[in-house]
C-alpha cells in the first residue's frame, strides 16, 4: 500500500491559495512557508511533494546578484 505524502495537504493549501487570489505568490507566503518546513521535517525522497524543493532553493540561489 502507498504511503500518503507527508506534505501533500501543505501543496494543496498552496493550490486554493493561489487560485484565490489570482495567483499571487506574495498572497501566499505563509502557505509556501508552511510547505518549505514540512520538506525540511523529512529526508530526502520521503515526500514526491518536495522533490522540487532542493532544485528550486538552488536555483533561487544562483539568480541572486553577489555583492562583492
Amino acid at each position: 500500500m502507498l504511503q500518503k505524502d507527508p506534505c501533500q495537504k501543505q501543496a494543496c493549501e498552496i493550490q486554493k491559495c493561489l487560485q484565490a487570489n489570482n495567483f499571487r505568490d506574495s498572497k501566499c507566503q505563509a502557505v509556501i512557508q508552511e510547505l518549505r518546513k514540512c520538506c525540511a521535517r523529512y529526508p530526502k525522497g520521503r515526500s514526491l511533494v518536495c522533490s522540487g524543493y532542493d532544485k528550486e532553493e538552488v536555483e533561487k540561489m544562483k539568480l541572486k546578484p553577489t555583492s562583492q
